[in-house]
């Protein structure tokens, strides 16, 4: 509706026996399902804490049963009917992968198979058919990460809720993306050769960052939980910032900007994909489960066929 055009994606049309990397399934859900379901989580850690109504433990349960249902489900469905979903092997294997395909930063005929940067400009291609009003339509939509009251409970507020607070909090952003680009920029230039440098940067930064929270704590209603807080602010935010920019990429593409956001956006992947990963990681871990998880998807008969097929598959590996 906004942007106009398709894509195809091909699935398959035969019986899946085949276990999907994490990687894999990243490609395909992480836009669909795997954002949504933690932007919809965050909105309700965010109504836990700070809703007057949440405190009511049975109420909350009542009012958000579902909503927390729908995001286990955008969040674990792709893996649970994922053969070998939840094997713990499996599960190291992939993440491994998951990092090689997200650090790997390929070249022009790399495949979105092999290279997240590939994959990431793939994902912008729709933007290239949409209009004017439907991107400003999509910044539009995009702006919703940026009105959030988190900000006025912070200790550090003192109760105030004047507009000034809410421009104040975007130094915090400035400051977190200066101390990004610092790391960035040592890192490109000393890490390879002059690595004691690069540490030095690194300490520095975070010399400076102590020295400012101890200081904020003297003389300010600053609280340790006011970090935690405006986090959950904070990182919708910048994804925000992000989504934004991709849609003013044209503009931004040639200017030192650019190379900032494709950092930034890699970072948040990586992050997405941990808190993906994480819940996955434990039920393969949790013995029995993926026994159960094979049981459940196909009859006994073909459960006893896979799971021969994965110790003869183990032989001729080793």
């Amino acid at each position: 509706m906004i942007h106009g055009g398709a894509k195809y994606r091909a699935t398959g049309r035969g019986f899946v026996v085949q276990h999907k990397s994490f990687a894999e399934n990243y490609r395909l859900y992480s836009r669909s399902h795997f954002v949504k379901a933690i932007e919809l989580g965050i909105i309700l850690v965010v109504y836990a804490v700070h809703s007057s109504v949440a405190r009511d433990t049975f109420v909350y349960i009542g009012m958000s049963i579902s909503s927390w249902f729908l995001v286990v489900s955008w969040m674990l469905a792709p893996f649970i009917f994922n053969p070998s979903g939840f094997d713990w092997l499996k599960t190291v294997y992939d993440f491994d992968d998951f990092m090689n395909w997200l650090w790997y930063s390929g070249g022009v005929f790399t495949k979105a198979e092999h290279s997240w940067e590939t994959w990431w400009y793939e994902e912008q291609d729709h933007l290239r058919t949409t209009g004017l009003w439907g991107k400003l339509l999509e910044i539009i939509l995009d702006l919703r990460f940026f009105f959030y009251g988190v900000v006025y409970q912070l200790g550090i507020t003192g109760g105030n809720k004047s507009i000034g607070v809410y421009l104040l909090s975007w130094i915090y952003m400035v400051v977190a993306v200066g101390i990004y680009m610092t790391i960035a920029w040592a890192q490109n230039k000393y890490a390879a050769k002059q690595h004691v440098y690069y540490r030095l940067v690194q300490l520095s930064v975070i010399m400076v960052m102590v020295l400012f929270i101890v200081l904020l704590l003297e003389f300010t209603k600053f609280k340790f939980l006011d970090i935690v807080s405006s986090l959950l602010a904070f990182i919708p935010t910048g994804w925000g910032i992000i989504l934004i920019a991709q849609v003013l990429r044209p503009f931004l593409q040639t200017t030192a900007v650019w190379d900032t956001v494709v950092s930034l956006a890699r970072l948040y992947d990586l992050l997405f994909g941990v808190t993906v990963m994480a819940p996955v990681a434990l039920l393969s871990w949790l013995p029995g489960f993926q026994s159960m998880q094979t049981r459940i998807l196909f009859n006994e008969a073909f459960s006893r066929g896979l799971q021969i097929s994965r110790l003869l598959t183990g032989k001729k590996s080793n």
